[in-house]
């Protein structure tokens, strides 16, 4: 049905797109996962019943090549609840085995700061925050983002009432 010709040519072809497939694979998977996390948190003018925060982000690459990124967003959740959004078109570059501090301004909703009052009243352990920043780096990796998740608890000192302590 097919000449010989027609047949090699396919073979050919093939044979290169999967070299060139498996020496990208390769490099897509030898390198390791960007870290991110919170750097600092600064506030910002509030506008109506929002508070605002610009967000400081450290993202240290350990992998041996440069990461170039276009923008960022990021989700903060407080003791298991939304908290707070923000987005930043903020461009740059992370060096191999470098890093760098990327600034995000987000919002908190007047609604997410009651949530939480509520829930440290009502928790047993008081001073205690457990986050979960989760965000996306966009301009990176094989899909055009690179999505990535940080979390931890933070001690946050209550000052004494009436010469109690906590």
């Amino acid at each position: 049905m097919y000449s010989d010709r027609v047949v090699r040519l396919v073979r050919f072809v093939a044979v290169v797109l999967a070299v060139a497939a498996l020496s990208g694979c390769a490099t897509w998977f030898g390198s390791d996962p960007l870290r991110v996390n919170v750097a600092g948190l600064e506030p910002l003018d509030s506008q109506g019943m929002e508070m605002r925060f610009n967000l400081k982000l450290r993202i240290q690459n350990p992998s041996s090549s440069a990461v170039n990124f276009t923008g960022i967003s990021v989700d903060l959740e407080v003791n298991g609840k939304s908290f707070a959004t923000g987005v930043s078109p903020a461009s740059g570059s992370v060096p191999a085995f470098g890093e760098t501090v990327v600034s995000v301004p987000v919002t908190v909703p007047a609604l997410a700061v009651l949530n939480q009052m509520f829930v440290f009243v009502d928790r047993s352990q008081y001073g205690q925050i457990e986050y979960i920043l989760r965000g996306r780096l966009a301009g990176t990796g094989i899909t055009g983002s690179t999505r990535f998740v940080d979390q931890g608890s933070m001690s946050i000192p209550f000052p004494s009432i009436g010469g109690a302590t906590s």
